[in-house]
């Protein structure tokens, strides 16, 4: 029988043994951030005494309970005792300890789980030979909006809790992971959207440095960030929606009720979204402690951790917020007033890197420009500066997310990624063919993923990126490689940023 118990320093957990790996389920790695920790930096775990069950999910992270939907009929339960990660390893016994690969989800900082089925890592965990870890972090006003300035003597609150509370993720890898196989000196941090601008962020925190070997960034909002002034100015628009004066703040952060909290943070939100289309106030902030500098500035400085760095996007990034979320600016409209707040110049010289624009499919080729491919050139252009770079581009889309009009949407390349090409959801991608070519994208991304958490580079096919050269590979069936992809609009975007919220 294969042992799933294993020490951590807080105690003994057990785990379940699957048909092909071994799983743990909602370890905690911080105390509970409910009564006096609720808007606080995450703490250590008390350690418990005996055997702790580790076979089953809990609560994830208060959201929407879309979010916390794992399956067709499970949705799981939701609440502030959320702080936990999950695990997955190959159930036979390695001479040497197994490359790490630590996932944080994505969802807009305020949906989302480290629990869902797809995240486990199991077939990259068992195909793969790796340790896969996927966690769970604090979400929208519970984790990214900063109430610090309502702190009183008796009751302090902490900025970037969400971001403190992957650190602290991170923290307990170092501490455990060697007892599930895992190498602590050999831990690659991975995440899409969301999860891929945390990595970004994680890169130029300095409480994170020597926790992570290795950083991929797959569809990275990279510059999502608030200076001081925002940060107040937003947490007053959530505090205003609950009827709560400043000098009441305090006593009413403390006490008010879970969804309250998250319902006033959302209705904050809609309105930002609306008037300032391109801002987006749930994000980490600048604080000058934890966050000492926006990351985008410190990884052009050379002020972020050197460590090698894959990062990249979707062709077809805004199709799927087109048809199903208008969070992101898709219309000429949207687009309009987000890069008239840029300058009349830049917004000029952008249009014109777009033929056709206004038309919609321009429109929303350029708002997927705008919030992922731009911003994620400019990490990698600073980046390869100080430490190997490697940036993609996947443009492969299957038979169904063509004639669905998606093509190579966001979040499409999560499915190769995590090894589901032949999931029921992966084959229905390509039910009317197309399974062949779907099946070696996925090779394609495996192998270079694992290529680059064992030894820090992918595939030698995939040569670095340079500003000199800019060499991308373009992920495709057959993929290639392609030297400055897209000058025109790189040129038309650079020194663009997300504008300031107001």
């Amino acid at each position: 029988m294969v042992a799933t118990e294993v020490r951590t320093v807080d105690g003994v957990v057990r785990g379940v043994a699957g048909r092909r790996v071994l799983r743990w389920r909602s370890i905690p790695y911080a105390a509970a951030p409910i009564g006096e920790l609720r808007l606080r930096a995450p703490q250590p775990v008390q350690p418990w005494s005996g055997v702790r069950d580790a076979a089953e999910f809990g609560s994830v992270a208060p959201q929407h309970w879309v979010g916390a939907r794992i399956g067709a009929r499970q949705v799981l339960p939701i609440g502030e005792d959320c702080l936990t990660l999950n695990i997955s390893a190959p159930p036979n016994p390695s001479s040497t300890p197994r490359p790490v690969m630590v996932f944080i989800h994505g969802g807009g900082y305020t949906f989302g789980t480290g629990s869902l089925r797809l995240y486990s890592g199991a077939r990259l965990a068992l195909r793969r030979d790796v340790v896969v870890v996927s966690i769970n972090y604090r979400l929208g006003a519970f984790g990214y909006l900063d109430f610090s300035e309502f702190s009183t003597p008796a009751r302090p609150f902490d900025s970037n809790l969400g971001l403190r509370d992957q650190v602290a993720a991170l923290e307990w890898v170092q501490r455990n992971i060697a007892g599930f196989g895992g190498d602590p000196d050999n831990v690659t941090v991975f995440g899409e959207s969301a999860g891929a601008h945390a990595v970004v962020t994680l890169l130029t925190t300095p409480s994170a440095a020597g926790l992570f070997h290795r950083a991929i960034a797959q569809s990275a909002p990279a510059d999502w960030v608030l200076n001081p002034v925002e940060s107040r100015t937003f947490a007053r628009r959530v505090l205003d929606k609950l009827g709560v004066a400043p000098e009441d703040a305090a006593a009413a952060l403390e006490s008010v009720g879970t969804d309250q909290l998250r319902h006033a943070m959302e209705r904050a939100l809609g309105g930002v979204l609306r008037r300032q289309p391109g801002s987006f106030p749930i994000a980490p902030v600048v604080d000058g402690e934890f966050l000492p500098r926006p990351p985008l500035v410190a990884i052009d400085e050379g002020d972020a951790h050197a460590v090698p760095l894959i990062i990249g996007t979707n062709r077809d990034e805004a199709t799927l917020f087109k048809r199903f979320d208008p969070s992101l600016p898709t219309t000429p409209e949207q687009l309009r007033q987000a890069l008239a707040r840029c300058g009349e110049d830049e917004e000029n010289r952008i249009v014109a890197a777009y033929p056709g624009y206004p038309k919609s499919k321009v429109a929303v080729r350029m708002g997927g420009d705008f919030t992922f491919w731009r911003p994620s050139v400019a990490v990698a252009q600073g980046h390869s500066r100080y430490a190997p770079t490697y940036m993609y581009r996947m443009d492969y889309a299957p038979p169904a997310a063509r004639l669905a009009g998606l093509n190579a949407t966001h979040a499409l390349e999560l499915i190769p990624v995590f090894g589901a090409v032949d999931s029921a959801v992966g084959r229905s991608f390509c039910a009317t063919g197309g399974y062949r070519r779907w099946l070696s994208v996925q090779r394609e991304f495996q192998e270079n993923w694992l290529s680059f958490a064992r030894t820090g580079t992918p595939l030698p096919s995939w040569p670095q990126y340079t500003e000199q050269r800019r060499a991308t590979r373009i992920i495709d069936a057959p993929a290639r490689v392609e030297v400055d992809p897209e000058t025109a609009k790189r040129l038309a975007w650079e020194g663009i940023r997300v504008p300031a919220m107001s």
